[in-house]
Parts: C-alpha cells; sequence; structure tokens
C-alpha cells in the first residue's frame, strides 16, 4: 500500500507541480486570455456494479469554468488551458423503483500547441492533467449504498478552431477531444466494503493503474461562440463517456449535454506602448 501511495504522489507531484510554477512564471507574459463560464442540462446513463447490475438514466447538471492564455513557449506557439467541471445526475432504474444520485467534479490543466493552418482555420494537440473526484448513491442500497469515484490521468488532447462570418458577424467554432491515456484510479473490490478498507485497513489492490485497456474514455466537447450586442454568448455541446473495468467492477457514465454561457476578454495591457494585443493570439 506505501508503494501505491508513493506512487500516486509521485504522478501527482510531477505533473502538478511543474505545470503551476510554469503557469505563474508566464502570467506577467500573458496580455490575453478568455474566461468562460456555462451551464447546462442533459441526459446521464450510470452503471456501477459495485452497486447495482442495473443501469440508471435520468437528467444531468453540469456547470463549466474554462480559461485559454498563449505562453511564450516554441515561440508564442503554446497555449495554456484551464477547463473545470461539475455535474449532478438524478437517474433511475428501467424499473423505476430505485434511484441514485450522483456528482462528480473534473479539472483538465495543460498545454497545447497551435498549428495555424490558415488564418481562419488552428489544430491544436497537447497533453492535460485531468483530475476527478465523485460518488455514486444508491438511496435504497442499505449494505454498500455508496460508490466513490477518484482517478487521475494524463490525457491526449485535440482541438480544432474554425473562424467564419455569417451575415458579417463573426463566428468561432470549436471542437475538442480528451482521452486518459495513463493514470491511477481508486477501487474497492467487488462485495469489499469501505468499512474494511478505512476501518480495518484492508487496502491492497485499491489503486489500480489505468489506461486504454481497462478505462476507455473520452470527452468531446463542441462549441459555438456568437456576438450579441456588447456580449458574446457561447453554445455548447459536450459527450462525455467515463468507464472503467477494475477489481471485476465494471462502471460507467454516459452524459450529453447541452450548455450556454458568456465567453469574457481580459486584457492586460503593457507599459511600454499601451497597446492591446491581438485576440487572435488565443483564439
Amino acid at each position: 500500500m506505501k508503494l501505491y501511495i508513493a506512487t500516486v504522489g509521485f504522478f501527482f507531484l510531477s505533473w502538478v507541480v511543474p505545470t503551476t510554477l510554469y503557469a505563474q512564471a508566464i502570467t506577467s507574459s500573458t496580455d490575453y486570455q478568455i474566461r468562460t463560464k456555462s451551464y447546462g442540462i442533459g441526459y446521464a446513463s450510470v452503471f456501477d456494479t459495485y452497486l447495482s447490475p442495473q443501469e440508471y438514466k435520468g437528467i444531468d447538471f453540469r456547470m463549466m469554468s474554462e480559461t485559454m492564455r498563449m505562453t511564450k513557449l516554441f515561440d508564442g506557439n503554446v497555449s495554456l488551458q484551464s477547463l473545470f467541471q461539475a455535474n449532478v445526475g438524478y437517474t433511475h432504474n428501467r424499473a423505476d423503483n430505485n434511484n441514485t444520485f450522483s456528482g462528480l467534479f473534473n479539472w483538465n490543466y495543460g498545454l497545447h500547441y497551435q498549428f495555424r493552418v490558415t488564418n481562419n482555420f488552428k489544430i491544436l494537440t497537447g497533453g492535460l492533467g485531468d483530475f476527478n473526484g465523485g460518488f455514486v448513491y444508491n438511496l435504497h442500497n442499505s449494505n454498500n449504498p455508496a460508490s466513490v469515484r477518484a482517478y487521475i490521468n494524463l490525457d491526449a488532447s485535440v482541438m480544432l478552431i474554425w473562424h467564419l462570418k455569417i451575415k458579417k458577424k463573426p463566428i468561432t467554432l470549436r471542437y475538442q477531444a480528451n482521452s486518459p491515456v495513463a493514470g491511477f484510479m481508486f477501487s474497492p473490490h467487488y462485495g469489499q466494503s469501505y468499512y474494511e478498507i478505512f476501518t480495518l485497513g484492508n487496502t491492497d489492490g485499491i489503486i489500480r493503474f489505468v489506461s486504454l485497456h481497462n478505462q476507455p474514455s473520452i470527452r468531446q466537447l463542441l462549441s459555438a461562440d456568437i456576438p450579441l450586442g456588447n456580449s458574446t454568448l457561447r453554445f455548447s455541446y459536450l459527450w462525455d463517456v467515463q468507464q472503467s473495468s477494475i477489481n471485476h467492477i465494471r462502471t460507467h457514465t454516459y452524459s450529453h449535454t447541452f450548455m450556454v454561457g458568456f465567453v469574457k476578454e481580459l486584457y492586460r495591457i503593457r507599459r511600454k506602448n499601451n497597446l492591446l494585443p491581438t485576440p487572435s493570439s488565443v483564439y
């Protein structure tokens, strides 16, 4: 167990500390950034054999907060993204005689290299730290009523950005896909209670290495930024697929969520000439 904890700690620190220190270092050289907060509602499907052999379907509520800004890496062609999500789901089984309540937060933090294909089209590729925590609670279970979700990953990420005009209005379309490549996940064994883990100390094998073979997951986001008066609205569709097969326990959470939010452009004025940077430096 000590080896597992040390390994997880090394994985966490080796990603978070360098990127956090670098983020602090580049803040002073960042003149322009985009921040967005979105809220939405959609469909959720929750399945966890630790709690029940049945699939539960229902409603998903979600919020998303994103910040993007450029760095000075590789002649200013690398952008930094921080994307935070939190969702709550309320689902029921097919017989409609039992319900689950679930929640999950997710934070992606990392870098993309921007390939400027044309003046109006970019392809971004990079890697993100992926941190997740949450729960699923079965309202009618007496033994083992809840299941904890906790996992960290290093994700491969790709993003496509188009700039176009419709009736002389500038529109920005974006597609992003993140998929975990390697990480660690907490999971009890099938039939093992949390009392055994946290009180009796039976912790062997509860932290497992995960990759594409036992955690085939993906988050895909499609958005459109549309100006409206002095504001810019973002309309988004998120397809979130989180699934795993570990310690003889199979889980999945599928979400289809539509969101609406506001885009804010923040500038840092340079003292020498008081010039504002060009917004296309990020998008």
